[in-house]
């Protein structure tokens, strides 16, 4: 048991810094990636701390798997250099048996990992999404960012080349409307204003001197320039979702749900249809097996003859089957769709977390093997492996989104993958064959690049 508490020990120290180094290095890539949006427009220094903190939670669910990757490959490398592996084989202890406490309590974190991503990070991101309504609403200029196009409103692209803090003033307003597509026109001005009408479904852009560019593609030849001093342009964001900024009022995501939530949905959806098939069954039994009267399905209103033509009644009777069965089988696919946007994301709650399990596997027998317990070691094996790790995530997702692959597939594809390269590694170590042979790939290899002991005899 003693035994056990220092290989722990030996890992410990490793998690704890390898954790707070990569929180660090992900906190400090968001600040430098969305300064320019949070510097400089205004907001209140606790409205900025609340949305890095709000931020952490992404940050926690991807840095927990490498971290133990880290200290895997730190601890037992450290070991490993110490000889202290080959003191404890040497008093009977297989390799399985030294990693026994770190699969333990690498299945405990994977249990804590999964309640985070299930039940913290669904409510971090619906306050996040909130947050950011909130602050839009009431800082219009939020989502401009100065020198660089806007393109978040449909049907315009917005370059503004100054915003200035505490107010909504802008200045060197450039705007392409493409919200009709026979006209293409360009708005520039040199100062301007922006603001909400009271119900938050429009945006208001006030200008001030400026020129309107506009060229029609029907009449190409016809080109108007128009100056003016003042000049309003209404734009529709309803479907922004600037209306709404109360907890609770929005419609979440399959990312702001629970896995609970996001079974229920999928099991509505499948019953849904279920019952659309059924009703396109009925729909052909109906027409082949009973017949129908003509009227039925003549437009109210049209003339009916006395003597309707067979042939008449029949193609009348196929099409109205043909478009009802159309729409439900449109109902079956937009329903598997969000089916597949949802299970993606519920195995994704436990694809994630037992990545914890799987990398232990993986960094225990590499550790062994490197005899080095260095940071910069286990750092740059840990990351080539999450990089391939997240590929593949990210790849499988993608895939089962657009219903190429099964969900369960694509996001556990990654975990087979790295399971499967783990447990060999695992075994090749715990049978006492730790060499890996190379000797094939030494032809490859240019002459000058060889040790003297790899060069060819004559």
């Amino acid at each position: 048991m003693r035994l056990y508490r220092y290989i722990l020990r030996a890992h410990a120290g490793p998690f704890l810094f390898s954790f707070f180094t990569l929180m660090f290095i992900f906190l400090l890539q968001f600040i430098m990636k969305f300064v320019d949006q949070l510097v400089g427009k205004g907001l209140n220094a606790l409205v900025i701390a609340e949305l890095i903190i709000l931020n952490l939670a992404w940050m926690v669910v991807l840095a927990v798997p490498m971290s133990v990757l880290v200290a895997t490959l730190m601890g037992f490398g450290g070991l490993s250099s110490r000889n202290e592996i080959t003191a404890m084989k040497a008093s009977g202890m297989s390799l399985y048996r030294m990693m026994a406490p770190v699969i333990f309590m690498s299945i405990l974190l994977a249990l804590l990992l999964f309640e985070f991503y299930n039940d913290i990070l669904p409510e971090a991101n619906h306050r996040l999404k909130t947050l950011i309504f909130d602050i839009r609403r009431k800082k219009p200029t939020f989502t401009l960012v100065q020198g660089m196009f806007s393109q978040e409103l449909p049907g315009y692209s917005i370059l503004v080349r100054k915003t200035f803090e505490g107010t909504n003033d802008l200045e060197g307003v450039t705007i392409y409307d493409y919200t009709q597509p026979e006209r293409n026109a360009v708005i520039t001005a040199e100062q301007g204003k922006v603001s909400f009408t009271p119900d938050f479904r429009n945006l208001i852009m006030d200008l001030d001197e400026g020129e309107i560019h506009e060229l029609t593609a029907t009449e190409s030849d016809k080109y108007q320039r128009i100056r003016f001093k003042q000049h309003r342009i209404v734009m529709d964001v309803e479907g922004f979702d600037f209306e709404r900024s109360s907890l609770g009022t929005f419609s979440r995501g399959e990312r702001e749900l629970k896995a609970k939530e996001l079974r229920a949905i999928v099991d509505s959806l499948q019953r849904e249809n279920t019952n659309a098939l059924t009703a396109g069954v009925q729909e052909i039994e109906r027409d082949f097996t009973s017949p129908r009267s003509y009227a039925s399905h003549i437009p109210q209103g049209a003339f009916l003859t006395p003597k309707p033509n067979p042939l008449v009644t029949a193609t009348v009777r196929a099409r109205t089957t043909l478009n009802n069965i159309a729409a439900q089988l449109a109902l079956i696919n937009s329903n598997n769709d969000r089916i597949n946007e949802n299970l993606v994301e519920l195995y994704k709650k436990y694809a994630i977390p037992v990545a914890c399990i799987v990398f232990v596997f993986i960094g225990a027998p590499l550790g062994v093997l490197a005899r080095r317990g260095t940071f910069g070691m286990a750092a740059t094996l840990s990351l080539g492996f999450f990089l391939v790790y997240w590929a593949c995530l990210i790849g499988g997702e993608k895939l089962a989104d657009r219903s190429l692959l099964s969900p369960l597939v694509g996001m556990w594809m990654a975990n087979i993958i790295m399971g499967a390269l783990g447990l060999y590694l695992t075994f090749r170590i715990g049978r006492e064959t730790p060499q890996l042979r190379f000797d094939r790939l030494k032809r490859f290899i240019p002459k000058s690049l060889r040790s003297p002991e790899e060069q060819p005899t004559e």
